[in-house]
């Protein structure tokens, strides 16, 4: 066996996945994904930067909005160093303990838009259902449980599965499959007992993701018998417009969960490009479009950011 091969098998070092068979374009790859994250930190930092300067943004809705673009921010910056690294050829490998780090990150931030995304689908089911007591439910103090409860939730349930990884013996090819670290990708290549970890990440994605997505269905079933009730079809109209950013932030997070699960899955005879572009899809299409969304489907925030260029200008 030649030593870089038991360099592989042995070392706390693992290979980066870049773009298979795009070696030679990856000056010319690197623009386009620096500029989707330069969007993602610009888009995402100037979303929260109306919510907290302007004073008639400090409404539930918006501090949901603000949880969420917080959340996206801090996943394109999870992710920034690796893709781009890789991309500018100064990083090909990552040590152990830094592919757990990030590994950790990407999956809380994953399961924290997941919880925030659950949450606005509450707010929009209160605000249609019950609007009424809306702002008796959702006071500023709830909200700041709701934010207490989803940070615990996403940060507190992953560390057993995570710090178990630096137990673990990795004894196969240590070759990523992405341009950045992901827990499937890690016990894949370990020779150890895993079943911890399979079980336990098992029931992590269903209590969260594949739980979240029920109940943002079941909020959407409620929220649509309660508007086809009301007689004025202009009222019904207003009311499922109020939903749309929020409808389409649900579905440009889960539809590329969705893809790389069954690429993942059903996949493997694809090419390995396929498996790194929708790894890279799933990390920054949300970070990418939920600003975009909200900057052209919510009146106040798009009023708020033409006010601020106009104010440049």
């Amino acid at each position: 066996m030649s030593a870089l091969s038991v360099t592989n098998y042995t070392s706390s070092r693992f290979a980066l996945t870049g773009f298979p068979g795009l070696e030679i374009y990856y000056f010319w790859l690197s623009v386009p994904f620096f500029i989707i994250y330069v969007t993602v930190f610009l888009g995402n930092c100037m979303v929260l930067h109306v919510i907290r300067t302007e004073l008639s943004l400090h409404q539930p809705m918006f501090y949901f909005l603000a949880m969420l673009a917080l959340t996206d921010l801090c996943m394109g910056l999870s992710t920034v160093h690796t893709v781009l690294g890789i991309l500018w050829g100064f990083l090909q490998e990552i040590s152990l303990d830094a592919c757990i780090a990030q590994s950790y990150f990407i999956h809380g931030l994953s399961f924290m838009e997941s919880s925030v995304l659950l949450a606005m689908s509450f707010d929009r089911y209160i605000a249609i259902c019950n609007p009424l007591r809306y702002s008796s439910i959702l006071t500023n103090d709830r909200i700041l449980k709701i934010g207490v409860a989803i940070l615990c939730r996403s940060s507190m349930l992953i560390p057993p599965v995570i710090i178990r990884l630096k137990f673990l013996n990795y004894c196969r090819p240590h070759f990523l499959s992405h341009s950045f670290c992901l827990h499937q990708d890690l016990i894949r290549m370990a020779c150890g007992d895993i079943r911890f970890n399979s079980i336990y990440g098992l029931a992590l994605v269903i209590s969260n993701l594949l739980l979240d997505s029920v109940l943002i269905l079941m909020s959407y079933i409620m929220i649509l018998y309660t508007v086809l009730s009301i007689a004025s079809r202009e009222e019904r109209i207003k009311s499922l417009q109020t939903c749309v950013s929020h409808i389409s932030a649900v579905l440009v997070f889960y539809i590329p969960i969705i893809g790389l699960t069954m690429v993942h899955r059903f996949g493997k005879h694809l090419s390995p490009l396929v498996h790194v572009l929708m790894g890279n899809v799933y990390i920054l299409f949300p970070p990418l479009m939920n600003p975009i969304i909200y900057s052209i489907k919510t009146q106040q925030i798009r009023v708020r950011i033409q006010r601020l260029f106009l104010k440049g200008t």
